[in-house]
This record gives structure tokens, sequence and C-alpha cells, in this order.
């Protein structure tokens, strides 16, 4: 028997590891990557199922919804009446006097003396002030010397004249024409002299400066000692017992603007407005400011500080009966003035007339008709676009 060896062993392995084998029909265990699980078939059906729901969902929104048909807009509304109806145009003046003057000096010098002081009562013809007169003083005397010695020349002449016409046919013709001819110019030079004692003494009266007016010293412009000209304001005086309002209103409503409409006024500080007219209308418009002067009255004298700011409006235009809308009612198109009235759910575009002017609600003379209902915003609005009517 031949002895066993390493090799005969492994072969008698490897025999029965195959016959193994094949018994049960299976090799040993190979390496390779496991498979992920699959889902199970129920989860999977779930989702199909919330996904379909949610399309759903989103279609009958959508049909409920109708983004696509366009939705009526809320829009408020007022049902057009016709009423009284007037047209004010507001605009701020100051008081100021009707009757004022600015005091100035006809001639030049130091300011010697001020008698008057701011807020007094003046009459005509009061000294006002003083200026220092002394070399006008000298010259009035010069000229009155000069004059004296005018009038003792005439006074020989008209002597030399007298003697010569006496003598007769004693003198000479030309003695007597020379006498003649000395006395005219005697009498030239006492009228040149006294001429120049006239000049003389209205330059020196100047220099004592009186009230021109009646009034009330509003305000001193120049102080004693001060050295003043022609050009030199010294005062102002202004009859406070004629109060007036001054104002400019745009030129844009220049033509508007007539002598007579009625206005009312009303003063800082006040409640109740005071009755007035309009009094005074420039005829040139301002080309630095594009303004029109106004003075307008009131009905009843009032005081009151000058300067103070008064609220004016003067009344343009009063209607009894007429159609008024809000100035956000009219939209301003290619075709003009607009507006929108409610006509079948839907707004309705209608052409309209309107006098423009700076306020809240404008007449309306063509284009509506009482018992319209009036969209009172235009804002965003076309022509046969839906609306509602929201309930105030």
């Amino acid at each position: 028997m031949a002895p066993k060896t390493k090799e005969n062993d492994s072969d008698a392995t490897a025999q029965a590891q195959t016959a193994a084998t094949e018994a049960t029909g299976q090799g040993l265990p190979a390496l390779r990557a496991a498979a992920a699980p699959s889902p199970p078939a129920p989860a999977r059906r779930a989702w199909l199922w919330v996904a379909a729901a949610l399309v759903a969902a989103g279609i009958g929104a959508a049909l409920y919804l109708q983004p696509w048909v366009a939705r009526p807009v809320a829009v408020p509304v007022e049902t057009v009446t016709e009423g009284p109806a007037t047209r004010v145009l507001a605009v701020n003046g100051q008081i100021a006097a009707r009757h004022s003057v600015d005091v100035r000096a006809l001639v030049g010098g130091r300011l010697a003396e001020m008698t008057m002081e701011e807020g007094d009562s003046v009459a005509q013809g009061a000294v006002l002030a003083r200026i220092d007169a002394a070399g006008q003083r000298a010259s009035v005397q010069q000229a009155v010397a000069v004059l004296d010695a005018a009038l003792i020349a005439q006074a020989r002449a008209e002597d030399a004249l007298a003697r010569a016409e006496a003598l007769g046919a004693n003198i000479a013709r030309t003695e007597l024409e020379a006498a003649a001819r000395a006395l005219q110019t005697a009498t030239q030079d006492v009228a040149r002299a006294t001429a120049q004692v006239d000049q003389a003494q209205v330059i020196f009266d100047n220099h004592t400066i009186r009230a021109p007016m009646a009034g009330t010293v509003l305000a001193l412009h120049v102080d004693a000692g001060q050295a003043i000209d022609p050009a030199t304001i010294l005062m102002t005086i202004a009859d406070l017992d004629d109060l007036i309002v001054e104002a400019d209103v745009d030129e844009a409503y220049a033509t508007r603007i007539t002598q007579g409409l009625p206005a009312l006024l009303q003063l800082a500080g006040e409640d109740t407005p005071r009755p007035g007219r309009v009094d005074f209308v420039s005829q040139r418009v301002d080309a630095a400011t594009g303004g029109l002067s106004l003075r307008l009255g009131f009905d009843t004298p009032v005081r009151a500080p000058v300067g103070l700011t008064v609220t004016t409006n003067i009344i343009v235009d009063e209607r009894a009966e007429a159609i008024t809308v809000p100035r956000g009612a009219i939209a301003e198109t290619a075709e003009g003035a607009t507006v929108f009235v409610v006509s079948n759910d839907m707004a309705e575009a209608r052409a309209v007339t309107v006098i423009d002017w700076p306020a809240a609600r404008l007449i309306v003379t063509e284009g509506l008709a009482p018992g319209d209902v009036l969209i009172t915003d235009a804002t965003g609005l076309v022509d046969g676009q839906p609306v509602r009517v929201t309930v105030p």
C-alpha cells in the first residue's frame, strides 16, 4: 500500500467539496455589491394619489376664480345733483393804508431836531423835524442886504429923473433919457434882489419839515444829528382811518378779476370774515413775478396794524343752480376732460366741459345731468370696465 502524501490529501479534499456542491446544487458564495431595496408598492401608489389630488384642487380653484375674467372694481360714487355753486379765488394780502406818504426833506444838511415819535398823530402842516439852517440864515441876510442896496439905488435914480424932468427945456434931451435908463436899471436890480431874497427864504423855510397830510407816524427812519439829503426817507405817515387790503393774484386769473367784485376778508387772529370788495385792479402784470396787483376795501371801517395778514376770498362767480364734481373725478384724456358714470355695472366715459379753477370741486357746464351716478375717483379707469359701487 502506497503511503499517503500531502498532495493526495488535497485532491481528496477537493473531490469531496465538488461532490458536496453537486449534491446540494449550490456553490460557495461570491463577493458582489448589494442592490438597494425598492420601496414597497403601497407607498408609491400613495404619492401618486396625493399628486393627483393637488392637480385636481388647482384646476378646481382656477375654474372657480376664473382669473382670466375681468373682475368688477370697487369704486366710490355720488349722485349728480344741481345746487348753489360759488367760484372763489383765495389769496393772501396785507393791511395797508389807502393814503400814506414817505416824508423826505427838500434840502440836505444835518438833522438838528425830530419833533415826532413813532405812533404820534399829526395834523397837516405840523412841524416834524428841523435841519440845521445857520448857513441858509446867513444867505437870507445877505440877500436882504443886496435888496436894501438896490432899493437905495432905485430911490436915487427916481430923484435924478425927477430933477431932470423938472428942468424941462433947460436940460439936454440925452441927459433926460440917461436918467430914465438909470431908473429902469435900478428897478430891475430891485426886482432881481427881491427874487433872491424870496428864493433864500424859501430854502430857509425848507429846513423846517412839515406834515404833508394828517395821519399817524408809522415809522421813523432817521435820528437827530444824522446827515440827510433829498433822497433820504425821514418817516412814513398814513391815514389809519381808511385801511385797505393789498394783494397779488396770478396772471392766469387776471382777466377774471374786475373792480367791484365782492370779497370776504378774514384778518389774522379773527374767526369771522369781514365783507369787502375789489376797489382797484392794476392794468399791468409784474413781469418779474407774474402777479397782478389788487386793492380791496372793507364795507365798514376797521382798525388793524398795517402789514397784518388777511385771508382774502374774492367771489368771482355765484350760481343758483349748477353741477359740481370733485376734482378727482375728472381725468385728462386725449379727448379732453372726461368723467366716468356707472351704467349697467360698467364705467362709462363721458366728455365734459369744466370751468377750471383752483378749488376742490369744479363746475361742469356740459356732459352730466342730474341723476347720473358719478364715479368720484377716476384713477386707472377705462371705458367699459366692470365696476362695483362701494357702500359709504
